[in-house]
């Protein structure tokens, strides 16, 4: 293939993956192509993402309260993504801690209703995040987001490449075995951001690989693989484990 169609390839799969993983207008009806495909530019898309809403942050804070300007840009983030993640850990919550079998957790989490356990796993994270970001405003906020963002991404990369799918159908099988090429790419994507945001980001990638080894345990505990579901609350577990590092590192008592 030549390099031109190199390129136009790494575009097509970077637009399926704002397809996958956003709510953005991307053009979906023009978009062909495996989802598997995309999968190395996930943590691409988290970056991006991510620094749009630390530079949003920014902006809404000379004219804001800080936490409050951390606050509109995390709803511009939700926005964005339609909530996907965060609705992937509200039902793995749900189902891992009010489903008995492996068929029952499997069902709860295929219901749109959000139970206690969903509840109170959302309520949990978002303060978590809007505690992490706060404190981290005015400390290369927008590049930590990013970083962070990135780690999320193959955070759901890595996830792919180490556990087997729970179901034969669903979103969450159709992007599974991405291959080891693109999983290095996307791991080495992830390196580069993460660099770009100094030590706070390079402190994230430990972070980030126990939070996905921690979800692929209890992954597998509960229901043998990995959902879609599953997915969006390990890029959540990831996201949050990262701000925590982050602001270990840049916030000194």
């Amino acid at each position: 293939m030549s390099a031109d169609g190199t390129g136009l390839a790494m575009v097509d799969d970077l637009r399926l993956a704002f397809a996958l993983l956003t709510r953005l207008p991307v053009g979906r009806r023009a978009i062909s192509g495996v989802p598997a495909a995309a999968v190395w530019a996930f943590p691409l898309v988290g970056g991006i993402l991510g620094l749009a809403a630390g530079l949003a942050a920014l902006l809404l804070s000379l004219i804001l309260a800080e936490r409050v300007a951390v606050v509109l840009a995390m709803l511009l983030l939700l926005l964005a993504t339609g909530a996907l993640h965060e609705d992937g850990l509200a039902d793995v919550a749900d189902g891992f801690g009010g489903g008995g079998d492996r068929e029952r957790k499997l069902a709860i989490m295929r219901d749109s209703r959000i139970g206690s356990y969903g509840m109170l796993a959302l309520a949990v994270a978002m303060l978590l995040r809007l505690e992490c970001l706060s404190a981290l405003a005015g400390s290369g906020l927008a590049f930590v987001w990013m970083a962070a963002g990135a780690c999320g991404g193959a955070a759901m990369t890595g996830m792919l490449a180490i556990t087997p799918a729970a179901r034969s159908d669903g979103l969450g099988s159709s992007v599974a075995d991405p291959g080891r090429a693109r999983v290095l790419a996307a791991f080495l994507l992830t390196l580069l951001l993460a660099a770009v945001a100094g030590p706070a980001g390079l402190a994230m990638l430990p972070a980030t690989f126990i939070a996905t080894l921690a979800m692929r345990w209890l992954a597998m505990r509960q229901i043998g693989g990995f959902t879609g579901d599953v997915l969006g609350a390990t890029k959540i577990a990831a996201e949050l484990a990262g701000l925590l590092a982050a602001t270990a590192i840049l916030i000194r008592p």
